[in-house]
């Protein structure tokens, strides 16, 4: 039976190519695995099976004169409902925007996918406008994790996590922002990528919804699947006055030639605390013991815990609702303002209050992380610094995670100053705690260089399996 987390991507796109299975059985078992199991999940907010079936059964008829249809010929995929897809509203979690009309074409980053053959389902839930770490809105409601379908499955890109989580799909759309592609990432037991920021372009008539803080990409089962899905999808793009040029390699191919098994680099920094955070206990206990499985097989780890002696989330937040403020300030004092989720609306508020010089020092502290982030990697001549994904435990539906069994609003703090200074950074699952769910360590890596990253992510992911919700 089939099941797309015991077949690699590539090697799914392979049978699909050579045609040992048609793109229309892949595509038809998605949509019976979303029929089975979206119900209590709720990861899909919407489906388009019949241009699905047809989009699949056009791959099966090129593949069947001879074409070459792409890489992902025949790959069924969800895509984060921020971002458009052709034929289908993208309501951005919003009530507000439930009503507008279907989108006239996919965006770049869907159009990629499409393009190198892979079969669109549908849209994944997320929170309205991207804007918190669980996966919730007014509109939809909450998805669910599928270790344990009483937990969130992490945010924003939660609806996706949970469909690749549950084996609904092989790959799914993400974008992170503040940590909405490591988080649900690492809740969910996926290892995932948020690239260098402008990697793949997010082209339009304005700045993103997040401003510079947001980084779109793929989602997948294992480093590989991630990897092979971004070798599409990288690239720049004339609509993209900052999208960076091509790497000229292909990712999947770096992780995969001939001694790039040995993954991970010959030394390592750790930082479990990054110098100003409180961790759970069982978390840090966990991706110690990961950090020491490299370590015994060869890596040098050195500790460094004093990188940021204060948390960043100032100037994040600073920079995150100002572009709220400016995507929905409008609706501040009319009726539609009490529409909003109630976690949106104060961030909403809170941009309109921003002095203009607050906004400037807040970009200033880009530069100031970036500087004390290049400092560790010069002096320690290590590609990457690990550390923890969340510092607090996956938290119940509706509620934060906890620190050590206390509820803790900040229990995503590694992730958001990563956004600021645009590293590259990936999530690996590195085990389970005692309730079965699972957790994640970070890969940050130096400017431009996500092969080590991925690398790295690999070799973690060889060295502790997790296995597959249900299985423990």
């Amino acid at each position: 039976m089939l099941d797309f987390r015991d077949q690699p991507v590539a090697e799914l796109a392979r049978r699909i190519r050579s045609r040992e299975l048609s793109a229309r059985e892949v595509t038809a078992h998605a949509l019976e695995r979303i029929e089975a199991l979206n119900p209590e999940l709720n990861a899909f907010v919407a489906v388009d099976a019949d241009r699905a079936v047809r989009d699949a059964a056009t791959i099966d008829e090129r593949l069947a004169r001879g074409d070459d249809p792409g890489p992902l010929a025949g790959i069924p995929m969800g895509v984060k409902d921020l971002e458009a897809v052709d034929g289908l509203t993208t309501t951005y979690g919003s009530a507000l925007r439930a009503g507008d009309p279907p989108a006239a074409a996919d965006c770049v980053h869907v159009a990629r996918y499409r393009a190198a053959g892979a079969i669109i389902l549908g849209k994944t839930n997320t929170p309205e406008y991207g804007h918190k770490g669980a996966t919730d809105n007014p509109l939809f409601g909450a998805t669910r994790n599928p270790w344990s379908a009483a937990h969130s499955p992490g945010g924003s890109s939660g609806g996706s996590a949970a469909a690749i989580a549950a084996g609904m799909v092989p790959l799914a759309t993400g974008s992170d922002g503040g940590g909405s592609i490591r988080i649900p990432g690492a809740l969910n037991g996926l290892s995932v990528l948020k690239t260098e920021a402008a990697r793949i372009p997010i082209s339009g008539t304005a700045m993103p919804g997040s401003g510079l803080l947001s980084t779109n990409g793929p989602m997948g089962w294992r480093t590989a699947d991630t990897a092979y899905a971004l070798d599409v999808a990288i690239g720049p793009d004339g609509g993209d006055p900052l999208s960076l040029p091509h790497p000229g390699v292909s990712w999947f191919d770096s992780l995969t030639a001939d001694g790039a098994e040995s993954g991970a680099p010959a030394r390592v920094v750790w930082s479990p605390t990054f110098g100003f955070a409180d961790v759970d206990s069982e978390l840090l206990a966990l991706c110690q013991a990961a950090v020491g499985r490299l370590a015994a097989a060869g890596t040098e780890v050195i500790d460094v815990d004093d990188i940021w002696p204060d948390d960043p989330v100032g100037a994040w937040y600073t920079l995150w609702c100002v572009a709220r403020y400016k995507a929905q300030g409008h609706l501040v004092g009319t009726p539609d303002f009490e529409r909003i989720s109630d976690t949106l609306q104060p961030q909403i508020l809170h941009g309109m209050e921003v002095l203009g010089v607050d906004h400037a020092r807040a970009h200033d502290a880009i530069y100031a992380l970036n500087a004390s982030l290049d400092a560790v990697f010069t002096a320690n001549q290590a590609p990457v610094i690990l550390s923890p994904v969340c510092a607090g435990q996956t938290p119940l539906l509706g509620q934060s995670g906890t620190i050590n069994g206390t509820a803790d609003v900040g229990w995503v703090k590694f992730t958001y100053g990563i956004n600021l200074t645009r590293n590259p950074a990936g999530s690996v699952p590195v085990g389970l705690t005692t309730a079965g769910l699972p957790v994640g360590l970070q890969v940050i890596g130096r400017h431009h260089d996500e092969v080590t990253v991925l690398r790295t992510m690999a070799a973690v992911e060889a060295l502790v399996p997790t296995g597959k919700p249900g299985e423990h």
